[in-house]
């Protein structure tokens, strides 16, 4: 006969759409609700995660697959997907992405937001990295390239939609490792000032300026974008507008507006929404802290106090959602290498995230838009769409 326990995750279960998950309990109970085979089996140990994952289910079950109180037999994204799929219900909205406050974003607060994040060391993120290691979603220009490719494919993409010519002046906020403030200065012939608050990466970006000979041409500065002063032709930036928080947006705004002269350009790349949702609690929680994906609408709190135009708005969904399976099959050849430097917490954690990131975007949770704009009075804009192809 079914315990208690067991009847209230079927319950459960079935009101969340029913899943393909079967879940074994601590007890001997088996739970299964949906029709067909299960993509995969979860097994929790002790009827305390049982009772927090009813409360707080999106925490609940990363913090416990990463403490090991819960065991999944079978393929982690596919389990997900699973769980994602019933994730377009609205009654289960409500139950796993309930509002709340994000950590602040303040000068001090997006410190030690980033700290926590990616000055984790460049040796953890150079064994599962491309090359150059850009930690944005990549651009394929055919399913068949590496990642290696596509991380250049995706530089070069950037760098065609803000029409860079040699000799201008650009500016990038939130620049990682550095990739891109190379790529333009090499392959571009611009100048560059790059931002960015994490301290490891800005100490690698120096060093690969003055390795590849381009340390004239690219200064990194280890600043806040909200500090960025002067004047340029094109504004940048890459997977930092996640970080600024929702109540930051005019403050960007204000920056790129005293930065673009009358015939500046610029893009934004940022993972985002179809509609407003805070990131998944967990992740905010223990991966991401401060992270807010925005809705294009959001986006336009930017750009439309200062009558900017947007040029192109372009939807590379499915790109990250290779990127992130190449990040996640990297991790896993190097788990051993990854568990020496951390340990198996660590390790489950990250495994967690990666398969979970591929997930969101190969469900359609997460988008990722590129979106160009240019002053109001800029007409020297491309006629149409060739450009970026040829």
């Amino acid at each position: 006969m079914r315990s208690v326990a067991g009847w209230l995750l079927h319950g459960f279960l079935r009101a969340v759409g029913e899943p393909a998950i079967r879940v074994d309990l601590w007890n001997g109970d088996t739970v299964y609700v949906a029709d067909g085979e299960p993509v995969a089996r979860v097994c929790i140990h002790d009827p305390w995660t049982l009772l927090r994952f009813f409360y707080q289910p999106e925490v609940t079950f990363g913090e416990a697959y990463s403490d090991g109180r819960l065991d999944v037999d079978g393929d982690l994204v596919r389990l997900l997907e699973a769980v994602y799929s019933v994730s377009v219900n609205p009654r289960v909205d409500r139950l796993f992405f309930r509002e709340r406050s994000t950590r602040s974003n303040t000068l001090r607060g997006s410190r030690a937001n980033i700290h926590a994040h990616y000055d984790l060391g460049n040796d953890f993120y150079r064994l599962w990295l491309d090359q150059r290691m850009l930690y944005t979603g990549a651009y394929f220009p055919t399913p068949d390239v590496s990642l290696d490719e596509a991380q250049l494919a995706k530089m070069d993409h950037v760098c065609r939609k803000v029409a860079l010519r040699a000799g201008e002046r650009v500016v990038e906020a939130g620049c990682g490792w550095g990739a891109l403030a190379l790529h333009m200065a090499h392959r571009y012939g611009v100048t560059v000032r790059a931002f960015n608050i994490s301290h490891e990466q800005i100490v690698y970006a120096r060093e690969q300026a003055q390795r590849q000979g381009l340390a004239d041409r690219v200064e990194f500065v280890e600043d806040d974008y909200r500090n960025v002063s002067g004047q340029y032709d094109a504004f940048v930036s890459v997977g930092m507008l996640e970080h600024v928080g929702l109540d930051h947006y005019r403050e960007l705004g204000r920056v790129i507006d005293r930065c673009l002269p009358a015939h500046g350009r610029g893009l934004l790349h940022s993972i985002g929404r179809n509609r407003p949702m805070h990131l998944n609690a967990w992740v905010e929680k223990h991966i991401f802290p401060g992270a807010r994906p925005p809705t294009l609408t959001q986006m336009m709190e930017i750009l439309e106090p200062y009558n900017f135009s947007v040029l192109d708005a372009e939807n590379l969904r499915l790109h990250y959602a290779k990127t992130a399976a190449e990040w996640l099959a990297r991790f896993e050849r190097s788990v051993d290498q990854v568990r020496a430097m951390f340990d198996e917490r660590f390790v489950r954690a990250w495994r967690l995230y990666l398969a979970g990131t591929t997930t969101a975007f190969k469900t359609g949770l997460l988008q990722l838009f590129q979106v160009t704009f240019a002053r109001a009075q800029h007409n020297a804009i491309p006629w149409n769409r060739a450009y970026l192809y040829e």
